[in-house]
């Protein structure tokens, strides 16, 4: 992993109705995690640039990612069955002498899964890599090759999904590592939860949003790192990062009612005590 001497970052806003970042969940069950993981940002830049699964991603991989949950949604589950619409019996994980999947035995027509998802969550990330890289990976996500998803195929991403600084031009970039771009760009929150908290009685003064961005150096480690998405070969390894706060003004006049956050963190604040 890089750092440009003169970093800049492109910016993806991440929101839609449905959201789904899977972790180490499989068969029955896919849970999804609470913000974007790096395997599902990689294989949106790769779907944007054509890539098929089993061309190289060793270059994406090279990028230096960054995470702010502006608005965490809520959870999603979908109870999910499937079936062959011919009546047949699905397929087992056994194959035959030929790689052919042979039939559940006794036979099994309906398959029952548990699927969850993000749903009205909005995500903000910042990519950081030299101008070269990111200029292309700017005009693909304009035009991409491939429809483009939020973790799943059945997950596609509201508009815009580039956010550029104010008054800029192409491309949109930003100027600064990681975790100053993201504690420079607005709050992108939907109107009715910035009208849930502007009606909060005191206001707060600022907007604390989590951020979760890589770093070498980084107390906690994510599994979300893929070695290739070819799906005969697919395998993972592992990143640093840290989690902090990025503090934004916020989308209201402050006034003198209005209330600063609290200094550090009381466990017992939502009860109220």
């Amino acid at each position: 992993m890089t750092t440009p001497a003169d970093p800049r970052c492109l910016v993806l806003r991440l929101a839609g109705p449905v959201q789904s970042w899977g972790g180490a969940s499989m068969f029955n069950r896919r849970d999804t995690q609470p913000e974007p993981t790096k395997s599902g940002l990689v294989g949106l830049l790769a779907a944007a640039q054509g890539r098929r699964r089993t061309d190289p991603i060793e270059d994406l991989l090279e990028l230096t990612f960054g995470v702010r949950t502006d608005q965490p949604g809520t959870l999603l589950r979908d109870y999910h069955t499937v079936s062959d619409y011919r009546g047949r019996p699905l397929p087992s994980a056994a194959v035959s002498a030929k790689g052919i999947q042979k039939p559940t035995s006794p036979a099994k027509h309906t398959h029952v899964t548990e699927r969850y998802y993000l749903q009205d969550a909005v995500f903000v990330a910042a990519l950081s890599a030299p101008d070269d890289v990111l200029r292309p990976l700017a005009a693909a996500l304009r035009a991409p090759a491939f429809p483009l998803a939020l973790g799943r195929r059945s997950c596609p991403p509201t508009q815009p999904l580039l956010l550029a600084p104010t008054g800029d031009t192409a491309p949109p970039l930003w100027d600064g590592d990681v975790a100053t771009v993201l504690a420079a760009v607005p709050w992108q929150a939907g109107p009715a939860q910035k009208e849930r908290l502007a009606a909060t009685r005191p206001r707060p003064r600022t907007i604390d949003l989590p951020v979760t961005v890589d770093d070498p150096d980084g107390d906690d480690i994510r599994r979300d790192v893929p070695t290739t998405f070819d799906p005969r070969n697919r395998g993972f390894t592992s990143r640093r990062v840290r989690q902090r706060w990025a503090r934004l003004p916020p989308p209201w006049p402050v006034e003198d009612t209005d209330a600063d956050p609290a200094a550090g963190h009381d466990p017992f604040a939502l009860l109220g005590w």
